[in-house]
């Protein structure tokens, strides 16, 4: 943690933290910086003009990323009979419906993302207090509850990252890894801001994209603007 703490220190110095960089700028600072031994991930934090008490005003949905996210999602499926068989075809990890809920109830859970046709919800609320709170709840909104459940596995696995405002009106997301080009981070980060700004809710007054920040995993943050 020390080391973490030497290093970080010594990156900011050479750089200005209250400066606005162009994200082609940014981008490649950020990616210069990250010198750690595993492929650090880039990340975009946006913070937005927005009331999150007022539910009207949080911002969630999805987006699929031209370059993906440089992660590998493991997808389980509430699914019976044929589509089932297609989720199984098209990659899904685990596949199941009461002896899916059963692995959920006992802490087996082998997988990043969640899907499930509509027929089998009811099902699915049995274990919604466990996936609920770890953000893994099929959301029809998010396009997570389906019956086209190969394109829904083909979307999360080809890049699609959900996005969704906290307590404080900040959205994180990661963009890509370290190892892209300059060119496919820019073009995730332009994907990812045009989607918010697609979101931005009705009837909102005052400014609603305030500030963006890119980092990576373990380096300094630094303020952007779109070119």
């Amino acid at each position: 943690m020390a080391y973490h703490g030497k290093r970080l220190k010594n990156i900011k110095k050479d750089l200005d933290l209250e400066k606005v960089y162009s994200l082609a700028d940014a981008v490649a600072i950020i990616k210069k910086s990250a010198t750690s031994k595993f492929d650090e991930t880039i990340e975009v934090c946006v913070m937005l003009g927005i009331d999150t008490k007022k539910p009207e005003q949080n911002v969630r949905s999805v987006v699929n990323l031209p370059h993906g996210t440089g992660k590998t999602y493991r997808v389980a499926v509430f699914a019976k009979d044929q589509k089932a068989e297609d989720a199984k075809n098209a990659g899904a990890e685990v596949v199941g419906a009461e002896d899916l809920v059963d692995m959920i109830q006992k802490g087996d859970m082998p997988f990043d993302r969640c899907i499930a046709t509509p027929d089998l919800m009811p099902l699915v609320g049995r274990v919604g207090k466990i996936l609920g709170p770890k953000g893994l709840m099929p959301n029809p909104k998010l396009g997570t509850v389906t019956q086209d459940v190969v394109s829904a596995i083909k979307n999360v696995k080809g890049g699609q990252i959900e996005y969704r405002s906290e307590k404080n009106g900040i959205v994180h997301a990661g963009v890509g890894k370290a190892s892209f080009s300059q060119e496919q981070i820019v073009e995730n980060v332009k994907t990812l801001i045009d989607a918010i700004l697609k979101a931005k809710p009705s009837g909102l007054k005052g400014h609603y994209l305030k500030k963006m920040v890119l980092s990576s995993t373990m380096g300094a943050g630094l303020i952007f603007a779109l070119d």
